[in-house]
């Protein structure tokens, strides 16, 4: 079912123009449909701010149980923001303080940049732990993209991430691993998800911690997991909420960073991401950054327009499959008092009774 424009927020808008199919409050009122109400914790850079908004956005609005979607954007301290970001914040954005007044069913958090070797030192840490310890108390599950997963898991487990040797970047084949639970229902066994990583929570860590495996790469580890009761925690470490055009956006900043010297070396490929001939274009344009770094000369924008066209999204329908699987399994077990976590009769340690 769509989503609903409770808000002015512009991604709604956005998204309209896309083709999704948005509801006005009013239209919304006059359905005899039950509310879910998804909270979206925010914590990405300026740059992504908005886009993330979008990616999360469309992967709820295209689930298709019989429930309208609130979706409630908010953010925590300790970020750095500009003028622009921090005003779209303070005119979209909920606090904190009414989420927890109003009450969710369900919670997604978003990944972050970092700054600081150990998660504990961001200046976001104890906001961010503020919100885990509210929302595994209120809330029917929490979803964690990266960043978040592997804060989380510090936090439940007190197990640190390890620093992997080079970036976990790409877009890798992955296997459903334990196809009997819900979450993984009516999906494809195979399918590709995109990575963008320094860090990672390695399977035996997971497992020896009680958690659930459902869909792992050989080259690139865990991607979906659960929390030992089988839902109230859903861990990914790759990014199924990304564009087509993520990584192409992300290796773009990356040659930024290389020509005003905020890296030493030209980066690297994203794995299995562009075909031959994007690389063609890519190594000619590598050629020009590195003769304009060197001679300072002007620097010319990258082709994007002879890209896209070839960059392929092989991982879609299977992240609007498991949101799906996801959102239905909340809309089963979540009490209709949004504060509330659970209906009548649900276990909190085995929710989904399996």
């Amino acid at each position: 079912m769509p989503l609903v424009s409770h808000t002015a927020l512009p991604t709604f808008r956005r998204l309209q123009q896309e083709g999704e199919e948005i509801l006005t409050p009013d239209r919304a009122k006059h359905q005899s449909i039950r509310e879910l109400h998804i909270g979206l914790l925010n914590i990405m850079p300026d740059a992504a701010l908005e886009a993330t908004e979008r990616q999360f956005f469309r992967l709820i609005g295209a689930c298709n149980q019989i429930a309208q979607f609130h979706v409630h954007p908010f953010t925590i301290s300790g970020l750095p923001r500009g003028p622009e970001a921090q005003a779209h914040i303070n005119t979209y954005y909920e606090s904190f303080a009414k989420i927890q007044q109003d009450g969710l069913d369900a919670l997604i958090i978003s990944g972050a940049n970092i700054t600081h070797d150990h998660l504990q030192d961001e200046d976001f840490w104890l906001p961010l732990t503020e919100v885990f310890e509210w929302a595994k108390q209120h809330v029917t599950s929490i979803l964690c993209s990266c960043l978040a997963t592997h804060a989380l898991f510090q936090w439940c487990y007190g197990i640190e991430r390890t620093r992997l040797p080079s970036k976990r970047w790409g877009v890798f084949s992955h296997k459903v691993i334990d196809r009997r639970h819900p979450l993984v229902a009516e999906i494809n066994t195979r399918f590709d998800v995109p990575h963008s990583r320094f860090n990672e929570i390695f399977q035996a860590d997971m497992e020896r911690n009680g958690l659930k495996i459902l869909i792992a790469s050989k080259e690139a580890g865990v991607h979906l997991a659960v929390s030992p009761d089988g839902f109230r925690i859903v861990y990914f470490q790759g990014h199924p909420e990304y564009d087509d055009i993520s990584l192409l956006k992300e290796y773009k900043r990356e040659v930024l960073r290389y020509y005003r010297d905020e890296r030493s070396d030209y980066p690297p490929y994203p794995e299995h991401y562009f075909n031959s001939y994007v690389q063609q274009i890519l190594a000619e344009y590598a050629v020009h950054v590195k003769t304009a770094k060197l001679y300072g000369g002007p620097l010319q924008t990258m082709p994007e327009n002879l890209i896209i066209d070839h960059l392929d999204i092989t991982w879609r329908d299977s992240a609007k499959a498991v949101f799906n699987n996801w959102l239905g399994k909340v809309y089963q077990i979540t009490n209709e008092d949004r504060r509330l976590p659970f209906m009548d009769g649900i276990n909190p340690n085995n929710p989904l009774g399996l």
